[in-house]
């Protein structure tokens, strides 16, 4: 099992960051063991005093395949869910300053929160999904999937042509505006459309 990731899916949040907006999909890894267990804390490294949030809408694979073409990639999965890509953002930062590679800043124990699944049959339209972030009860993440650069058909084929994608795997499909810092007591609770995927508290 591994988690696929995409920066710089919405627009709002390569121009917050101040990132260059991308021509392809950016791509990076996220390893089993950073994946948050069920009902667990989640707890400030040391190594970071900048660890943000970014919630994210997942895509769940459900069989084998290779150079899918996108008109097929919708056969690949049936559920979706939501959860949150934390990133150590002084270690990421440094690291890309130095044009080092961040998966430290990304792939850390722990820091891939994976919220409930939901069928696809639930929604209307794959292309149109609200999803939400709220820190202590103030929301500080929207996005909606029409906002993304590259939508899941799109992503899945991409990604196909580097990785062979198996059952399990996970797919992050980018993160909204509205990063920010956590700190110890947070609670953040996460929402697609009127649905909770998940909740995570802070130490």
């Amino acid at each position: 099992m591994k988690l696929i990731c995409m920066g710089r899916n919405y627009a709002a949040h390569i121009h917050e960051l101040a990132n260059e907006k991308p021509d392809e999909p950016v791509v990076f890894i996220k390893p089993d063991s950073s994946i948050l267990p069920k009902e667990q804390d989640f707890y400030i490294p040391e190594f970071s005093n900048e660890i943000h949030y970014e919630v994210e809408v997942l895509v769940k694979i459900k069989k084998v395949g290779k150079h899918i073409d996108e008109k097929f990639a919708h056969k690949y999965y049936d559920e979706i869910g939501l959860g949150i890509d934390f990133t150590a953002r002084d270690l990421q930062s440094a690291l890309k300053a130095k044009g080092l590679p961040w998966e430290k800043a990304k792939g850390f124990d722990g820091s891939a929160v994976i919220g409930n699944w939901f069928p696809i049959e639930n929604f209307e339209d794959l292309s149109d999904i609200n999803f939400s972030l709220l820190k202590n009860t103030e929301v500080v993440q929207k996005g909606n999937t029409s906002l993304m650069l590259w939508n899941i058909d799109a992503l899945i084929a991409y990604v196909s042509r580097f990785f062979m994608l198996k059952k399990g795997d996970i797919i992050f499909t980018g993160t909204p505006a509205g990063v920010g810092k956590i700190k110890a007591n947070d609670y953040l609770s996460g929402f697609i459309e009127d649905q909770e995927a998940f909740t995570v508290k802070i130490k």
